[in-house]
């Protein structure tokens, strides 16, 4: 089916979940979350497939294993579609794209990029135009000063204290998400982050060590 949007079932869905995070709520409206919720995020992955590549969505239970917060659910689902990241919760729409996390040799690669005068410089113009595109440019983790062989006194200090790089946006709800106007923005959203995307591909590149020393 055609992707028309998240009807407004699935907010509901989303603010009963948060106020009742439990298994008895889970399988009383397990049927609203199935054609509510998940079904409209499968016909998004699909539209967006051909130009964007293949989707995945997570699953909706949390990994409490390690965590104080025994909640079992995720007040939100979320779905991998390219270099790109999409959410719907209560609040609305969300949309994040780059490298949320990265391992020691691409976080090496990434620095070296950085500091290098020439793809440094492309990088804070990329930068530069997706923020002022309306794109929130940041990463999980920065680090409180300059990394061990920078200066503090970099000139792209900004960029070299991150230990990642990715763009997020993100849209309140409202009558437009259950229309495909929510479409166009997640692929505004993915157009806007292509460059960012494409520096990263070019210099940074997947990881080449072994799983257990990412």
């Amino acid at each position: 089916m055609p992707f028309h949007g998240w009807p407004v079932e699935a907010l509901e869905f989303f603010e009963g979940l948060e106020a009742d995070n439990s298994k008895s709520f889970w399988l009383a409206n397990r049927e609203v979350y199935e054609g509510s919720v998940r079904a409209p995020m499968e016909e998004l992955l699909e539209e967006l497939a051909p130009e964007w590549g293949e989707g995945r969505i997570f699953r909706p239970y949390r990994d409490v294993r390690f965590s104080s917060d025994k909640t079992p659910y995720k007040t939100h689902i979320g779905a991998m579609i390219g270099d790109g990241y999409v959410q719907v919760n209560a609040d609305g729409l969300g949309a994040g794209s780059g490298m949320w996390e990265m391992a020691p040799d691409q976080l090496e690669r990434f620095r070296e990029a950085v500091g290098d005068q020439r793809s440094g410089g492309e990088l804070v113009d990329l930068v530069a135009g997706a923020r002022a595109a309306g794109l929130e440019v940041t990463a999980r983790e920065v680090l409180k000063t300059a990394p061990r062989g920078y200066p503090k006194d970099h000139p792209r200090i900004e960029l070299l204290r991150y230990k990642g790089l990715n763009t997020w946006r993100e849209w309140p709800a409202g009558a437009w998400l259950g229309t495909r106007r929510a479409k166009d923005r997640v692929v505004e959203f993915l157009r806007l982050s292509a460059p960012l995307n494409g520096w990263l591909r070019k210099h940074v590149g997947p990881s080449t060590l072994p799983e257990r020393r990412r």
